[in-house]
């Protein structure tokens, strides 16, 4: 079989020899390519002979995946996979596998470092140094986070570690979910409704995926749901979020702060983009899945997924909307 990487995943060259190796030993042939594209022609030219497809976070929509005849399985190393074209797998009968797990580690650490720095204003601080400002001239009081109720939206794996995280904090850690897991109990977290859940937390913290049911999945009722000193992190996907609200929200003082990773689109972000001129808001470029340890797991699962696939018994393989 043709087996193509459509683009970087965040491996030296010689772990990708190195996972690949087996597989050309086997008489397969692997290409990979080293840029990204997001040209619908060029990535057609990149994966059209190919019985298997390696992508990571680039979209490739229905478009593509329609006219590629020879297409069996798409190996996505990421864990969301609302980039592909879902509609064109699914009636082609493509097997799609993902790269579930990780990232757990990389993401919730990330979502507990912007808690603490939005809590204890670290890039105001650092700005307030560099212009020669001090504790009291900048406004840099903070409080601390072992003191908050924190509220996990979504008990998957991601959610579930980051909520351990923020107990081994001190925090009180309460969670909502539409289905409830034995482990998140086990680890002393209190499931309670979607609403109690945002009037009671002190730090929102989103972990869901980005499906059509959770487009705009915190609206900006829900968002008016939260009290005035709450602080809001995504660290899930942009479109679950009302981010027009959100901004407002911040801009009126209604939520106290915001620290986001994910938006609407991919960055770099529109500089008319609300949320970029909102007050007390910390900005990453979506990059709490980016990590050098999360990059070599990433890797080995998705040759793992192939090897697995070529041998009869797939593996993370995802049930398409």
């Amino acid at each position: 079989m043709k087996i193509s990487l459509l683009e970087p995943i965040g491996i030296d060259s010689s772990l990708m020899d190195e996972l690949s190796a087996p597989l050309k030993a086997k008489g397969h042939e692997f290409v990979f390519y080293p840029t990204k594209t997001t040209d619908p022609d060029e990535l057609y030219e990149r994966a059209k002979d190919s019985e298997i497809v390696m992508i990571a976070n680039n979209p490739l929509p229905d478009s593509v995946i329609e006219k590629c005849d020879k297409l069996k399985m798409l190996d996505v190393a990421f864990t969301g996979i609302d980039h592909i074209g879902q509609n064109a797998c699914k009636a082609k009968n493509i097997t799609v596998c993902n790269a579930a797990g990780y990232s757990n580690e990389t993401v919730s650490e990330l979502a507990v470092g912007m808690a603490i720095g939005v809590l204890r204003k670290i890039n105001a601080g650092d700005k307030a140094v560099r212009e020669g400002g001090t504790l009291a001239s900048a406004g840099l009081m903070g409080t601390e986070l072992g003191t908050k109720t924190v509220g996990i939206i979504g008990t998957g794996r991601i959610g579930i570690m980051t909520a351990k995280l923020f107990k081994a904090f001190g925090c009180k850690v309460i969670g909502y979910s539409r289905s409830k897991k034995a482990e998140t109990i086990e680890a002393g977290i209190e499931y309670t409704s979607l609403d109690d859940l945002l009037k009671t937390a002190d730090i929102v913290s989103l972990h869901i995926p980005s499906t059509a049911d959770t487009k705009g999945f915190l609206s900006a009722e829900k968002i008016a749901l939260m009290k005035p000193s709450a602080i809001l992190i995504n660290c899930a996907r942009g479109a679950v979020v009302d981010n027009a609200a959100l901004a407002e929200a911040l801009n009126s003082g209604a939520i106290a702060g915001a620290a986001i990773d994910v938006f609407d689109m991919e960055p770099p972000i529109p500089a008319d983009y609300p949320l970029l001129n909102a007050k007390n808001t910390l900005l990453t470029p979506h990059v709490a899945f980016a990590s050098k340890e999360s990059m070599i797991r990433r890797a080995h699962i998705v040759f793992d997924n192939i090897n697995a696939y070529l041998e009869g018994s797939p593996i993370n393989v995802c049930t398409l909307k």
